[in-house]
């Protein structure tokens, strides 16, 4: 059913229909947040729902179309929509399937704050809810030099089903037997820019006048097929991570002095002088920050690469004896025919189904999203579902939201 909103564009009352449940053509579908008003919708065509966003600032009392960051919802046939934490809105979207049913959209994030002061406009973001936490990223950076890479590398020969990479997107032009995709997302400059300039990119550099950069995705598509995103980045990258909204381990594998650094890159024999020159400088500089920042978890010392490879190896909660698989990529809340739902203390009431008068719904569920983790342009982790009485009415889901026994 739709109800009316009276609302003021322009200092002239009008009439406003909003259906908030997105059954009928036309309707939108409205949350109020302090003096803001964020109005969803808008038809594409007679099946589907597009999930468009407005924002009515009372204040003014005008009409303002944000910057829409993050990767958007696919079209729909109806949804819900409810305001948890007082910084984000939750979409549940009816009739899709379990991977693509729950969408946040952050409005008064740190993120959001962040980049409205970097665009200095109006921003809000999208960001896909995922059940559960998943296997936190791994940022991994150290000098040039220092055995980082080998490592990385005797981590993935011993537990490959365990760790991937995510892959770097670059601007410069693809190698001799290089793949899209594979080695690089190899990409336009002006595209590139558009997606930093939108918050996609968690870490971005210019090497000799080319962009290279890890976005969110891109780690995000590791950790969703159930693995650790390990990234081999510079200090400053790590730093960038830091400042995202991505949850991650971070550590610095550190030379035994510098003396023997600069032994180590003298005996590659890969570079010119003016080369390790360079590296030296360089790894001076990133040692210092490393132990100053306080940005690392952990600082690990490359003396001997055995030693070190088994306190990494701890760090990381792994033996000898684990089985080689990992966790199961964490699943999306499953909302297969959303008919309505209802809010109370972080615990969102879901009833599933064909809501027919005088029928119980089909199915009763309650979102909890008390612990929600991450966030846009990435996702939000944390979410827990459980399934209450099919064949419970909302007066008793709503005293299981007040007296939880899960």
């Amino acid at each position: 059913m739709g109800e009316v909103h009276e609302m003021f564009v322009d200092e002239t009352p009008k009439v406003f229909p909003v259906d908030l449940d997105s059954d009928s053509g036309g309707y939108q579908t409205a949350t109020v947040l302090g003096e803001k008003t964020y109005v969803f919708g808008g038809f594409d065509d007679e099946s589907t729902l597009s999930i468009g966003i407005r924002i009515l600032d009372k204040l003014t009392g005008k009409w303002v179309i944000p910057i829409v960051l993050g990767t958007k919802p696919s079209q729909c046939k109806g949804y819900s929509a409810l305001l948890v934490n007082n910084d984000r809105i939750l979409i549940l979207k009816r009739d899709s399937t379990p991977d693509d049913c729950t969408w946040f959209l952050e409005v008064d994030t740190q993120f959001v704050r962040e980049q409205k002061k970097i665009l200095e406009t109006e921003v809000v973001a999208w960001s896909k809810g995922v059940q559960g936490d998943g296997p936190k990223p791994i940022v991994i950076s150290g000098p040039s030099g220092v055995g980082k890479g080998t490592l990385i590398s005797k981590l993935m020969k011993e537990f490959p089903s365990n760790f991937g990479f995510s892959v770097s997107h670059t601007t410069r032009a693809p190698r001799e037997k290089e793949k899209d995709g594979v080695h690089y997302h190899f990409t336009e400059r002006s595209h590139m820019e558009k997606e930093i300039q939108d918050g996609k990119f968690l870490e971005f550099a210019s090497v000799h006048g080319n962009l290279y950069g890890t976005s969110i995705e891109a780690v995000q598509v590791v950790a969703d097929a159930g693995k650790r995103c390990i990234l081999d980045i510079d200090v400053q990258g790590a730093r960038s991570v830091k400042a995202s909204s991505l949850e991650a381990i971070f550590i610095f594998i550190s030379p035994p002095s510098f003396e023997e650094l600069e032994k180590r890159l003298r005996a590659r024999g890969t570079e010119t002088e003016e080369q390790v020159q360079k590296r030296l400088r360089n790894a001076e500089t990133e040692l210092e920050q490393a132990r100053s920042l306080g940005l690392f978890d952990h600082i690990l010392v490359n003396d001997d690469l055995e030693m070190c490879y088994e306190h990494l190896k701890k760090l990381l909660d792994l033996d000898e004896i684990m089985d080689a698989s990992y966790h199961s990529s964490p699943t999306m809340a499953e909302h297969p025919v959303i008919s309505s739902v209802s809010e109370m203390d972080h615990k969102v009431l879901i009833h599933s189904g064909n809501a027919e008068l005088g029928k119980a719904s089909k199915s009763l569920s309650v979102l909890d999203v008390s612990s929600l983790k991450g966030g846009a342009p990435g996702r939000t982790r944390g979410l827990n579902i459980y399934t209450l009485d099919p064949y419970a009415d909302v007066v008793q889901g709503i005293k299981i939201l007040q007296n939880p026994s899960h």
